[in-house]
This record gives structure tokens, C-alpha cells and sequence, in this order.
């Protein structure tokens, strides 16, 4: 399973397009939200180049519904924004010497995930146009790991107060969005959206939060390392993951970063 993923992860980070570096400049965000633009000044995108890909890992925590013991989990993903794609494996321990494996992906407009016990029974594997949308959106959401990823020219701004800004994404015939909400200092301290959550069987739209916080300087930016996760259904809200970034790569430089 271990092979399968290192290929798979090669795979994608040897989609992405070389082309000579640009430096951001400030001008280019002159047309954003203000809150935008306060966010990535302080994310410090002006004068570094785009990144092309990211490879990070994570630990964190996990649990499928409220009550639930938490599980630790040890996941690895890798990331390519031109063209927009990632891939992200995770595995989780509910017991002694019992693991589950699952793998997040999207590529070429598609979205998938698969679940595996033991790394091979299969347990889920999931696709369709609410995995296309949703393996999107969180790429999109994501983005606060690789901060010059804003500055896509798939994505659309639309400000909504002096501390919020929704960005909507197109890739491939998929849309999503999410809105950025930003104090006065210029921190992302969290993302919301309608995010599809699948219960028996069934996809519907709820209301989703991830709280950022903690931001440490990577290659010369700042970026959030520790996150909680929270559905808010009408049942009452659910955090059901949270981790932190253990180590992140840009640009498959070498320069590997340990948090």
C-alpha cells in the first residue's frame, strides 16, 4: 500500500508545469478584497515566487461522530497547483494493531476517496459529482498552506465586509467556494462553507468550519500549522478532526521544514 501511494504521489507532482518563476508583486493585489489583501500581506506572497507543489505531513486526531473515542492518525499529502490536483493518505488507529488507511484524492476534475482496513479490505471508495466538489473545495480551502495559491486566476473574489471574502473556484466544469475570514492583523483565523457530508449513504450540505491558528514562517511565509475541523448540523455543532503540520516542502526543494 506504502509503494502504491509513494507512486501515485509521484505521479502527481510530476504534472506539474515548470515555468521560469515570476515574483508577486504588490500590484497584483490591489484588485482583491481588502481582508484579502490584508491576509496575504501578512502571509508575505509579495516578492516570492508561485509555488508548484507542496508535500506535508500531519499529525492529528479523528472521530466519525459526536461521543466517539478519538483516533490518531499519521497522514502524508501532496499538492501540485498547476494544474490543481493533491493527493492525501492517511492512517488511522481505532485499536491495537488494527489501522485503517484512507486516501483523499483529486485530479484532472475529479474527486475520490478510498478507505481501506488492514491496507487491503476494501472499505469505501467514493466518487461522483459531490466528491468532485468537494475533493475541490478543499483543495481550495487548503490554499492557506501555500498562501501564493490565492493568487490563481481560477479563482473569483467577492468581498463581503471588512473582515471576510468569499473565493469561488473553477477547475474542469467544478465550482466551489469558501469564504476567508481575517482579523485586523491579517491572520486567516478560519474558513467556512456548505460542505457535503455523507451520511448512510446520502450526500447533503451543511454548514462547515475550520479554526486556524498557531502560524509559523515557512520559506519566508507565514502559514497556519494547527487547525480543528467542526460540522455545524442542526443537531449541534460536531469538531471531528484536529491536527497539526509536521514538516512541509515547497517546490520538491529539498528544504524540508519541521513545525
Amino acid at each position: 500500500m506504502k509503494r502504491t501511494i509513494h507512486n501515485e504521489a509521484l505521479a502527481l507532482l510530476q504534472q506539474s508545469k515548470q515555468a521560469q518563476p515570476i515574483l508577486i508583486t504588490d500590484a497584483q493585489l490591489t484588485g482583491l478584497p481588502e481582508p484579502v489583501q490584508r491576509y496575504l500581506r501578512y502571509a508575505g506572497v509579495v516578492g516570492k515566487a508561485p509555488i508548484r507543489t507542496v508535500c506535508l505531513k500531519q499529525q492529528g486526531w479523528m472521530r466519525q461522530q459526536p461521543g466517539q473515542k478519538w483516533m490518531p492518525l499519521d497522514a502524508e499529502q501532496y499538492v501540485t497547483t498547476k494544474p490543481p490536483a493533491f493527493l492525501w493518505h492517511c492512517v488511522m488507529r481505532p485499536f491495537p494493531l488494527v489501522w485503517v488507511s484512507a486516501t483523499d484524492q483529486f485530479s484532472e476534475g475529479h474527486g475520490s476517496m478510498r478507505i481501506k482496513l488492514l491496507s487491503a479490505i476494501p472499505l469505501g471508495n467514493a466518487r461522483g459529482p459531490e466528491m468532485d466538489q468537494g475533493e475541490l473545495q478543499r483543495y481550495l480551502l487548503e490554499m492557506a498552506w501555500f498562501p501564493t495559491g490565492w493568487l490563481s486566476d481560477a479563482i473569483e473574489w467577492q468581498a463581503l465586509d471588512t473582515h471576510s471574502a468569499r473565493a469561488t473556484i473553477h477547475q474542469q466544469g467544478v465550482t466551489a467556494s469558501g469564504v476567508l475570514h481575517v482579523n485586523e492583523q491579517g491572520q486567516l483565523t478560519r474558513l467556512t462553507a456548505q460542505r457535503y457530508r455523507e451520511e448512510r449513504g446520502h450526500y447533503q450540505l451543511e454548514p462547515w468550519t475550520a479554526q486556524s491558528n498557531e502560524y509559523q514562517e515557512v520559506e519566508g511565509m507565514r502559514i497556519p500549522t494547527k487547525s480543528e475541523v467542526t460540522w455545524h448540523p442542526a443537531s449541534g455543532d460536531f469538531t471531528w478532526f484536529r491536527f497539526k503540520i509536521t514538516e512541509i516542502e515547497y517546490d520538491q526543494s529539498g528544504r524540508v521544514t519541521r513545525l
